[in-house]
């Protein structure tokens, strides 16, 4: 999209900006180069996930825009950057009719399939082989986009395919669709576009984490989340979680007055690449082209057995004919094209019996309910609990005891009961009934006003008790080995456990009398509690349970202290200035820190020898790696990706996010995926194993 030499302009621009940031620009001229800036800057950080400014310096850049277009509203152009944000809807969405119908596609779910449909396509077009084009098959909402004069003027939900509802103010919120774009340069006047609103795997997991921290339901798959955004009448939550949108084909066009079809809309692949060019996300890195049925058929293998290795649900591979012409000869039923076919995974659905309903209490109070099922096998696994989160689910979705259920499992992503099947119902079932008491200690449950969870606020619960213990040892928080979920249990029954501090005065002599706990056993137990007293101190913020808490927040609140104690001092308003610490968390630390009880666990802690100096810190800046930036994907041969992670920070490094130029090292294991792709097609970025990484760390 944008030559070497436009690169450099645009940076130049952009440096001699950030060198002086007036109040204003006071030219229509200069106001157009900051927007040109801006654009090329979100294209770098949205669509090459190469970004050449800081997030700090782009907000700076935005702002100048904003307050220079407030003071000279008729300066403002349609597709400024500053047009994206919008006010709360009102009212309904209007249906808008589509310039060509979204049809669905065939579906084929083995090679049969496939070598039928090719044999079909040869037939209709008098052919012996055709060319394929191969695609993934997204997993999330379909959109129609509409562009007249370059500009982006609708954005509409696929609806019953003819007609879809009008969700422009919602799309323009969504980063990778350019507000303009040149298809004026290629002759073409109207341009209506096909794609597919996602949302990625990482950030599904972060967004459904800050729901649960909240007591709140996540959401249920990243399809849903994408589809059921489109449609949500407050765009500024529309932006917040960050989906994406690859754009897969172009349905329809008008030329310019006197120009001719371009080149580039000939064929499938080279109509993809354009839109790439034009600073729109198309699959062409992910698409092959094929002279063969048995070429397609392969390649739909080798990505289904890749698919949890990448950063997107995709639920089956789309296979095309490539020519446009051809397309067009194979013509569309009523329901689905000729010349293309959806080749599906293998399902990761199933059916299966609700028995019963349990209510657990976690380690804040929260009361979840688990569905228990009948054990079904699902995406590689076998399910027998589903949690129901809340309430107001159950409500929502009519679950009762005795139903039939349909239960998904998509990737790494925890099973869930999609609902019930109400048309086999005997009228046996049975509805859920929530408790008003406390399943543990028998307390009157309390729910606060805006959140969906009921709550048991008797700190001394004994259920609560043993989920912080179990908390607290887990792998991500102080990773007690040896003292998971069954030990914590068993020997707070046994009276040898009562609380945090007791860990660290464990009587090892009545453990090993115990059945299962020999000489060995208990002796790696001590060795691993005694380990956990020098584990970082942003493990033991976040294994300390303080609600709210996750932990990305921990090592920002670590890196304010250099004591843990420190944290009393600090104020609600002093938090809110650290990142990502809005009120609610920050008012959640102030009541944890304000509490005597909690107090005087952490001075008996300390005086137990767990160590709350933040030893990073006062040895930030000596590493050997400082500085240096790592990415570690795949599965790694010894380690675990956190291990890893840790060794680095250790070391000085700084753990990335994703593949960019900022990118030193990427370390690949097993199934490495598309960051691995992404590294060699970039070409600055040194790619090691495991074991070369180990030789740096230990250097």
């Amino acid at each position: 999209m944008y030559s070497k030499e436009n690169t450099i302009a645009l940076q130049d621009s952009t440096q001699s900006f950030l060198k002086n940031i007036p109040d204003v620009l006071t030219s229509k001229e200069e106001t157009e180069k900051l927007r040109d800036a801006l654009r090329f800057h979100e294209y770098r950080y949205y669509i090459l996930n190469d970004p050449f400014i800081s997030d700090g310096e782009y907000d700076q850049l935005f702002k100048l825009l904003e307050r220079t277009e407030k003071q000279h509203p008729d300066w403002i152009t349609k597709d400024s950057p500053t047009q994206r944000v919008a006010k709360e809807l009102t009212g309904n969405f209007l249906t808008v009719q589509h310039l060509v119908p979204m049809l669905s596609l065939d579906n084929s779910y083995n090679e049969e399939d496939l070598r039928d449909f090719d044999r079909r396509a040869r037939q209709l077009t008098g052919l012996d082989s055709i060319v394929y084009s191969v695609e993934p098959k997204f997993d999330g909402g379909s959109i129609s986009l509409v562009y007249e004069n370059d500009l982006l003027v609708r954005g509409a939900t696929r609806g019953n395919g003819v007609q879809g509802d009008d969700v422009t103010t919602n799309i323009k919120q969504i980063r990778t669709i350019p507000l303009s774009a040149r298809f004026s340069d290629y002759g073409l006047q109207q341009v209506e576009i096909r794609g597919e609103v996602l949302m990625n795997k990482e950030n599904f997991k972060k967004y459904n984490e800050a729901l649960i921290e909240k007591g709140l339901a996540p959401l249920a798959n990243p399809r849903n989340a994408a589809a059921g955004t489109l449609r949500i009448k407050d765009p500024s939550e529309v932006r917040r979680r960050n989906l994406e949108v690859f754009v897969y084909h172009i349905s329809d066009y008008t030329l310019l007055p006197g120009k001719d079809t371009p080149k580039a809309l000939l064929s499938h692949d080279a109509s993809l690449q354009l839109l790439w060019e034009l600073g729109f996300r198309s699959p062409v890195h992910e698409m092959h082209v094929f002279r063969s049925i048995d070429e397609v058929i392969a390649y739909c293998r080798e990505f289904e057995e890749k698919r949890d290795s990448l950063p997107y649900e995709i639920d089956g591979m789309v296979i095309k004919v490539n020519d446009i012409q051809l397309q067009e000869v194979l013509g569309m039923t009523s329901h689905h094209p000729r010349w293309a076919i959806a080749f599906k995974f293998k399902a990761r659905q199933g059916t299966s019996k609700l028995l019963n309903v349990e209510f657990q209490v976690g380690r804040t109070g929260s009361i979840t309910p688990v569905a228990k099922i009948d054990p079904v096998y699902i995406g590689g696994v076998t399910v027998s609990s589903i949690s129901l989160f809340n309430e107001d689910v159950i409500r929502e979705k009519d679950v009762r005891i005795g139903d039939t259920v349909l239960v998904e499992r998509a990737g790494d992503v925890i099973p869930y009961i999609v609902k019930p099947l109400t048309e086999l119902r005997s009228g046996t079932e049975r509805p859920i009934t929530f408790p008003s008491h406390c399943p543990a200690c028998n307390s009157t449950l309390f729910k606060e006003e805006g959140e969906a969870a009921w709550r048991c606020v008797n700190i001394e619960c004994s259920a609560q008790v043993v989920e912080r213990m179990i908390h607290y040892v887990s792998k991500d928080a102080l990773d007690i080995r040896g003292l998971g979920e069954a030990n914590i249990k068993k020997f707070y029954e046994l009276g040898l456990l009562k609380d945090i501090p007791g860990i660290y005065k464990l009587n090892f002599a009545a453990i090993s009398q115990l059945e299962g706990f020999g000489a060995k056993s208990v002796e790696k137990l001590k060795e691993a509690i005694e380990q956990s007293k020098k584990q970082p101190l942003h493990r033991l913020i976040f294994a300390l349970g303080i609600r709210y808490v996750g932990e990305t927040t921990a090592k920002v609140l670590a890196q304010k202290v250099n004591h843990l104690l420190e944290l009393k001092d600090l104020s609600q308003e002093a938090l809110q200035t650290l990142e990502d610490i809005g009120p609610k968390v920050a008012g959640s630390i102030v009541h944890f820190f304000s509490n005597e009880d909690n107090l005087k666990m952490l001075q008996e802690l300390e005086a137990l020898g767990v160590e709350m100096n933040n030893v990073q810190k006062q040895t930030h800046g000596s590493g050997e790696l400082e500085g240096v930036t790592f990415l570690f994907t795949g599965t790694l041969p010894t380690l675990k990706r956190s291990e890893a992670e840790a060794m680095a920070e250790a070391k000085g490094g700084k753990i990335l996010s994703g593949v960019s130029a900022k990118l030193n090292y990427l370390v690949v294991g097993k199934d490495a995926g598309s960051k691995l792709d992404k590294a060699q097609k970039l070409g600055t970025v040194k790619i090691i194993t495991e074991e070369e990484f180990l030789k740096m760390i230990n250097t």
